[in-house]
């Protein structure tokens, strides 16, 4: 247990309790007890102030909520039972209804999703950047985006990289962690809010936190030489408390992102493409902005090409999950390089089953009978 609370000012907090759900071990909790329960510990204890910080405890889950399959996540608000002062320790008797849930990575109660990508070491590549802005659109959350390294880069390359943004939708926060420009700009945009940081390996997401939240100090690692990408240094989701309000999720860093979404909601995930679609209609409800004719979206914006390979990529997953529905499927699914997925005929083959002994048995009995009988 954290803090700097008498233990008569811990035994007059009110029971059951509510806290938030900072991180996620095993079957423990470790819970953040609600800012709302300050002023009434400060009035309580001369020892305390409005700066003393909140206990947090240990906590394991009732095995009523295991039973009913109950999942607890980290950023869900739960009600505390028994708390013990002394051990720092409770039993999480309840989770009260999420506002927003996302299942990779498991984070209950998001506002807002912050990509960090690095301009350079390793270079800015927009095909997964677009990767990542589409899947980070598809949760439904606000969507900004922080490019770290600025400070190696030129004016003139940021500039052409904030109007190539601006066209796709976005108006990215240039910051050097190394330099600790335009943190404040972004501190601003994460105040008493709970965001959710996602990005490629490498591209400085552990610098910031630190620099963000001083008290974390996450390990930082290094960019590969070889491959020019990140070492993985996040290896569980964590919900960091920010100095001036607001938590931060850390979710370990990965190089491809899974795109789950229908074929037919995929070009909502792009800003220039809705955007078309605000001024006029495609002639069939269900376009999918290919080959179709008097499509409004086909067209010459840059990100139309990742639409395409995304698209395709949405088509494949909707026909292995059809197929799997259908177990009659003449059809199996084989998947080639680079993640294509070629479908090839199901091969008739014979099942071979060993007889059982009972069976040989009465086979046996049988042919003696006849020999019986012969």
């Amino acid at each position: 247990m954290s803090g700097v609370l008498s233990n008569s000012a811990l035994s007059e907090l009110p029971t059951p309790l509510l806290g938030t759900v900072l991180a996620v071990q095993a079957n423990f909790y470790q819970v953040k007890l609600d800012p709302s329960l300050k002023e009434d510990l400060t009035n309580k204890s001369p020892l305390l102030t409005p700066h003393s910080p909140l206990p947090t405890l240990l906590c394991t889950r009732r095995t009523r909520l295991k039973k009913i399959g109950q999942r607890v996540m980290v950023g869900d608000r739960v009600v505390i039972e028994e708390p013990d002062w002394v051990g720092g320790r409770g039993a999480i008797a309840d989770v009260l209804p999420r506002k927003t849930q996302l299942d990779r990575p498991p984070i209950a109660n998001a506002e807002q999703i912050l990509l960090v990508f690095a301009l350079a070491e390793p270079l800015l590549d927009p095909y997964p950047l677009s990767r990542f802005l589409v899947k980070a659109e598809s949760t439904n959350l606000q969507v900004s985006l922080c490019l770290n390294k600025s400070d190696l880069v030129t004016e003139e390359q940021r500039k052409d990289w904030q109007q190539r943004l601006k066209n796709w939708g976005y108006k990215p926060i240039f910051i050097s962690v190394y330099h600790s420009t335009g943190l404040e700009e972004l501190s601003d945009l994460l105040n008493h809010k709970i965001t959710v940081l996602a990005g490629l390996s490498g591209v400085g997401k552990s610098s910031l936190i630190n620099q963000l939240a001083p008290d974390v100090n996450l390990r930082v690692g290094e960019v590969s030489g070889k491959l020019n990408r990140g070492r993985h240094t996040t290896r569980h989701v964590e919900l960091f408390e920010l100095p001036k309000g607001g938590l931060l999720a850390d979710t370990p860093g990965f190089n491809q992102p899974d795109l789950d979404c229908e074929p037919t909601e995929l070009v909502y995930y792009f800003p220039e493409a809705q955007q078309r679609l605000a001024v006029a209609n495609c002639q069939f409800s269900n376009c999918l902005h290919r080959d179709e004719p008097n499509c409004v979206v086909r067209g010459d914006w840059e990100r139309y090409e990742h639409y395409l390979d995304f698209l395709e990529e949405a088509i494949a997953r909707q026909e292995r999950l059809n197929q799997q529905a259908d177990p009659e499927s003449s059809l199996k699914a084989k998947t080639k390089g680079k993640g294509q997925t070629q479908y090839e005929p199901k091969l008739e083959t014979k099942k071979y089953r060993r007889r059982s002994r009972r069976t040989q048995q009465q086979e046996l009995e049988e042919l003696y009978e006849d020999s019986e009988d012969s």
